[in-house]
């Protein structure tokens, strides 16, 4: 489903309608297949004068959109006989979103949502959209009701991942995926080399920002801001980057001299952290050209080097010098379960067969690297995922494979799963050591 390259001369570009109906197109895409991040290119690309406010709603409206999405087709499918052609279907499930939101502005989501159809498909759906929409506010009690009493729609995520979580986490499940279904946190990441917490933390006061310290170097904001409205962040003292993720670097057991390693390094967030973290000769890593260039204007903006490479770490021909790391960090690909407030999309393009895929390109990996750890070096394999596959069961796989693998305790315990919550995203650690 292309995107439009320009916005339809009966929608003015900061009106709802614009919104919705940009919206409802990238969430058509997701629906065929793409990525989220890749149809925000696109349309970024082939939009590039769109004010910050537009973007904004446009954003807003499709990731809110994506977390709901579940209930939005429940309704639907009580509303409708059958499903309507993209994007009028999506632009259907983004108005009842934002009916859900914002129904003290039923009457304008309605109107502007039935001016939105009238550019779509020659405006031959103009009056079911209207219907279903005031069907919808009519209906609505018995449809909530309805949607509270059906798995998916309750839950926001698909049939098998409410499965997976249920017979992994009996207790925790709900929570796990409510939190799924929440606005992300927005943490900070100090660079000590630039400033220390209580420098920070007093920019943030002088500009009115709400701030709270989860622990020594780790900041969330109250609220989420603009990057270019953060205190210290064009100037290295602070970096983007959640709780969670922040616990690689402090659980690699760091030290200046060391030879490390950061296998799957793209953004390049945690390749500065360890380079914040002691004075290390750092080898970074990704499998993806044009994501290598992110780490190094990642790592330009803090004044940090490393020797960054485009490579699959697998392939160690293609790469490795010979000479063994002290500490290697492999943040492997995995399902992404654990952020998927971050990446709605992720929710609904994962399917249950792709988990044993991730599972076997990850114990490729773990493989490959294990070969270049030095003897009495240590290995920190990390997922964003809360899916036992792709963390325990696969670190108790790896160790029966290597009987030089000692696994670590971290925090008092053999592995260490952090479950999303407020203050952070889902992670997985585990630490291993070559006994020989």
């Amino acid at each position: 489903m292309p995107i439009l390259s320009h916005t339809p001369p009966s929608l003015a570009e900061d009106s709802l309608g614009h919104a919705l109906l940009t919206s409802a197109e990238l969430i058509a895409e997701v629906v065929g297949g793409t990525t989220l991040t890749d149809a925000l290119a696109r349309l970024w690309d082939a939009r590039p004068a769109t004010p910050a406010g537009v973007r904004g709603a446009i954003l807003d409206l499709t990731y809110g959109t994506l977390r709901d999405y579940g209930r939005q087709d429940f309704i639907l499918g009580k509303l409708l006989q059958k499903p309507l052609p993209e994007p009028l279907q999506s632009l259907l499930r983004v108005a009842l979103h934002r009916l859900a939101v914002r129904p003290d502005t039923a009457h304008t989501v309605v109107d502007q949502a039935v001016s939105a159809a009238a550019t779509l498909l020659g405006g031959k759906f103009k009056g079911v959209a209207n219907g279903v929409l005031r069907n919808a506010l009519r209906q609505a009690g018995e449809l909530v009701q309805g949607a509270d009493a059906d798995m998916v729609a309750e839950h926001r995520h698909p049939p098998w991942w409410i499965r997976r979580l249920k017979g992994q986490y009996p207790q925790k499940w709900r929570a796990i995926l409510a939190a799924g279904n929440s606005h992300p946190p927005m943490a900070l990441r100090v660079n000590p080399l630039r400033a220390s917490d209580d420098e920070v933390l007093a920019d943030f006061a002088a500009a009115g920002i709400a701030v709270k310290r989860l622990a020594p170097g780790t900041l969330r904001l109250e609220q989420p801001i603009p990057v270019s409205r953060i205190p210290g962040f064009a100037e290295g003292c602070v970096s983007v980057q959640d709780a969670g993720a922040q616990h690689a670097a402090r659980h690699l057991d760091l030290a200046d001299g060391q030879r490390v390693l950061d296998a799957c390094a793209a953004p390049g967030g945690k390749s500065a952290h360890i380079l914040e973290t002691a004075d290390v000769d750092l080898t970074a890593l990704d499998a993806d050209p044009l994501r290598v260039r992110r780490i190094t204007d990642n790592l330009a903006r803090l004044g940090l080097g490393a020797d960054v490479k485009a490579a699959d770490c697998r392939n160690l021909d293609a790469w490795w010098d010979g000479r063994p790391f002290d500490r290697i960090l492999a943040d492997v690909p995995c399902s992404a379960s654990g952020v998927v407030r971050r990446n709605p999309d992720i929710k609904w393009l994962r399917r249950s067969d792709d988990i044993p895929r991730f599972a076997a390109q990850q114990a490729e990996i773990l493989d490959a690297l294990w070969q270049t750890l030095a003897p009495g070096g240590k290995m920190l394999y990390a997922t964003c995922s809360v899916f036992a596959d792709e963390n325990g069961a696969q670190i108790a796989a790896f160790a029966a494979r290597h009987a030089d693998c000692r696994r670590l305790p971290i925090a008092g315990q053999l592995d260490c799963q952090y479950l999303p919550c407020a203050d952070h995203d889902g992670f997985f650690y585990a630490l291993l050591e070559k006994t020989a």
